[in-house]
């Protein structure tokens, strides 16, 4: 039965371009989706970016340009580059653009109607790095711990969030919905938060021109988190689309990074709740990408541009290791020397080594072509249906590096049986001419079955794959077509390998981006 799945990722910050961390969360979203329209799912994909920010109108003035024309210039920048990253979201949210303000306006109309924003004084320490306030015993010596900063003191009357009235309900809905915070330790951390009470939060700055003017209060702009989180509900309509809003609200998942873990599992289903809009059924937290077990800044000049290394393999090589490489949901580590023993083991090794010599093998020994009913050779079979089950239990449950490592398991198996039966041992006997169309169509079966198995990872080169075996196009879109097809009859068509061999001293490390 086909299902509604919606995703949404983080919207990004455009006063600095994409680096290594945030490619990784979309490459991880677009497996995830990959993953969801194969199995026959209705998908949306939603990604974006945050432009109200003052970080952003700071950014905007040093490059001598208006705000909004600086973020229309990142917006393309933005977009680029997860194209070059093969990244295949439905919709592209801007906080700039009027759905979304309208869809701002809604919440907030409908917010205050229930009695949860009241005015106040504000005093207290504000992260212009964050854009977020803190507490004094959240700040180390007054530093943000995030971006090493000094916080800095802000005075002014402002709308407040009656986030303290909700500390019971959003306990409450943890405790009896467990998958709404994964993985667990994330999950753990804001059970821990909430425990230790809340306090009201500011949703509204004085005297900023930059930014989504409160409602019937120009003279205030509502607060970038509050203005930021609703994007997830503006890119379905809501406030300006019911019958949108209806179908695909409430998300499935929202893919985030762990540094905004509060501000998805806290504020925002906080403000839901006082607006009586249903929650997102998942929030998953994944890790950090470090660069040589360093944390990636700008002020250690190790931040790892993706482009620089599409650049030099293309993109599926990335998305594979840091998808195979990675533990989704824990910090993670790049690596120039590990991505090209990865690459050289798993994708020039295993698999383009088995696509090169089955594909040539049967070009070679079968003029290209074996005819319908030859399968049944081999015990790939067996092994291509547990690996398909595990594979895909994996990418429902997140594991996107054990339903790589599942698509492996088929790979090696299918290498050892080259290694075993030989086929160019079989062709030198011309009474063996059954058994060699047995085998070879059984490989050739288990490349188009790890080609399916894989696409989610490596959506371009998998279809470079099935090119070679004779499919037309990318895996079968809205089926997973793994059922083997024993005998089906081949006409393959050789060509160079899919994954050249890299040489580590002709290969040099991607330079740090500025």
């Amino acid at each position: 039965m086909k299902r509604k799945f919606y995703l949404t990722t983080a919207i990004d910050y455009v006063n600095s371009k994409p680096h290594l961390g945030t490619a990784y969360e979309k490459i991880a979203a677009d497996c995830l989706v990959r993953a969801r329209r194969l199995a026959g799912d209705e998908v949306l994909f939603v990604m974006g970016n945050d432009e109200h920010s003052i970080n952003v109108a700071r950014r905007a003035e040093e490059e001598g340009l208006a705000p909004l024309a600086y973020c229309d210039r990142m917006g393309d920048e933005f977009r680029a580059a997860w194209k070059r990253l093969n990244i295949s979201f439905d919709d592209f949210i801007r906080t700039t653009e009027p759905r979304h303000r309208s869809a701002v306006e809604e919440i907030i109309r409908r917010v205050r109607d229930r009695d949860h924003i009241t005015t106040s004084r504000y005093k207290g320490w504000y992260c212009e790095g964050c854009e977020a306030f803190f507490t004094g015993k959240d700040l180390e010596d007054g530093v943000c711990p995030t971006h090493r900063k000094k916080a800095r003191w802000v005075e002014e009357e402002n709308y407040f969030f009656r986030l303290s009235h909700f500390r019971d309900r959003l306990l409450e809905h943890i405790r009896e919905h467990p998958e709404f915070i994964l993985p667990a330790t994330r999950r753990n951390e804001v059970v821990s938060f909430l425990e230790a009470g809340l306090d009201d939060i500011s949703i509204s700055r004085a005297g900023e021109s930059w930014g989504i003017p409160f409602p019937d209060d120009p003279g205030h702009t509502v607060y970038v988190w509050f203005d930021a989180l609703t994007n997830y509900l503006s890119a379905v309509g809501f406030g300006s689309d019911e019958e949108r809003c209806e179908k695909w609200w409430p998300a499935d998942v929202h893919l985030i990074g762990k540094d905004i873990t509060r501000f998805h599992c806290i504020i925002w289903p906080a403000m839901l709740m006082a607006a009586e809009v249903p929650l997102p059924r998942t929030v998953y937290a994944h890790g950090f990408i470090t660069h040589s077990g360093e944390k990636m800044s700008k002020s250690l000049g190790n931040i790892v541009n993706p482009l620089d290394v599409v650049d030099i393999t293309g993109a599926d090589p990335l998305r594979y290791f840091l998808l195979r490489e990675i533990t989704f949901g824990k910090d993670g580590d790049f690596d120039w020397e590990r991505f090209v023993s990865r690459y050289n083991a798993d994708l020039a090794n295993d698999l383009g080594n088995l696509v090169k010599r089955t594909v040539d093998m049967t070009a070679k020994f079968l003029n290209g072509k074996i005819p319908r009913g030859a399968g049944g050779g081999t015990s790939l079979a067996e092994v291509a249906t547990g690996a398909t089950a595990k594979a895909l239990a994996c990418y429902e449950s997140f594991d996107l590096s054990g339903a790589l490592s599942a698509a492996w398991e088929l790979v090696r198996e299918s290498n050892r049986t080259v290694q075993e039966l030989r086929p160019w041992e079989i062709a030198k006997d011309p009474a063996r001419g059954d058994e060699l169309n047995a085998v070879l169509s059984d490989l050739l079966e288990a490349v188009r079955v790890v080609s399916v198995l894989a696409s989610p990872a490596m959506p371009e080169r998998t279809g470079l794959i099935r090119e070679r075996l004779g499919l037309a196009g990318d895996a079968a879109p809205g089926l997973v077509d793994t059922d083997w097809r024993a005998g089906s009859g081949w006409s393959v068509n050789p060509g160079d390998p899919v994954f050249p061999r890299i040489k580590k001293d002709e290969s040099p490390a991607p330079p740090a981006s500025p």
